[in-house]
């Protein structure tokens, strides 16, 4: 699996903006599974998702509404606003409450095939709340290229994806 980072931009005044990008040998439509796998196991395989923080509060076609997070921190939860279109060729992730993220935080993953598997393409944004939020988005800034691509990167290993 290839990895190509951009540092995380982050100044005190505003919150991180993280981008990365990864090529994967499982399909868009695999991919795209792993990421809205909203079964029991969810917990399992995110490391950031313990299950004590995890529940699904409804889902259908092309969205879900999930609270996710863990006791890291003093606990870090955030209820998520999944949505995607039947292409599958995207996955817009957006905060709606959180005890650490300012509603309109988010990600982005945008899902392209490419000779042999998915070229994913992603963006996050953070908006912290409060003190907590500051400081978890001070060290998304100074480290979240590599922490959140290196999570991705053992989820789709773990899902079969090189």
């Amino acid at each position: 699996m290839r990895v190509r980072e951009r540092a995380a931009t982050y100044t005190p005044a505003e919150m991180p903006r993280v981008h990365f990008e990864l090529q994967t040998s499982l399909d868009p439509q695999a991919v795209l599974g792993v990421l809205t796998d909203f079964g029991p196991h969810r917990a399992e395989v995110w490391r950031n998702i313990d299950p004590e923080h995890f529940q699904v509060h409804g889902q259908g076609p092309g969205w879900a509404d999930v609270t996710e997070g863990n006791s890291r921190a003093g606990g870090i939860w955030e209820r998520n606003r999944y949505e995607w279109p039947l292409s599958g060729d995207r996955l817009t992730i957006t905060t709606t409450e959180s005890n650490t993220w300012k509603p309109g935080s988010g990600w982005q993953y945008q899902l392209h095939p490419v000779a042999g598997g998915t070229r994913i393409v992603v963006d996050t944004l953070r908006k912290g709340r409060g003190v907590k939020g500051a400081l978890v988005g001070a060290v998304i800034g100074l480290f979240g290229s590599r922490m959140l691509s290196n999570d991705l990167r053992k989820v789709l290993a773990a899902a079969g994806g090189r």
